[in-house]
């Protein structure tokens, strides 16, 4: 199961960690990791466009840590999670928000 964190501090997202595997299907053939993993990588690279000061991230395990403040970035970021929470009502048993 793909397993998403979202830290906030006063209603602003300070750090968002996925882990896991969604294991629909098998790996390189799974529509749930490979949904997930254009989400994430279009909504960093065009964060990264835009402000690539804004944010830092590591790939394996993947976390986006915000580092200043910057409306678009955070429009960006609620956009993600907005897909990403979309995608876990679609499958709830292989994508879940802690």
């Amino acid at each position: 199961m793909i397993k998403i964190k979202v830290k906030e501090n006063n209603n602003k997202i300070e750090e968002i960690s996925i882990t896991g595997h969604a294991m629909y299907d098998d790996f390189g053939k799974d529509i749930v990791c490979s949904s997930v993993s254009s989400i994430v990588i279009t909504t960093v690279n065009a964060i990264e466009r835009i402000n690539k000061d804004s944010i830092s991230y590591t790939e394996e395990p993947f976390c986006l840590k915000l580092e200043k403040e910057n409306e678009i970035t955070e429009k960006l970021i609620e956009n993600m999670i907005s897909l990403l929470k979309e995608l876990e009502e679609q499958y709830p048993k292989n994508i879940k928000f802690l």
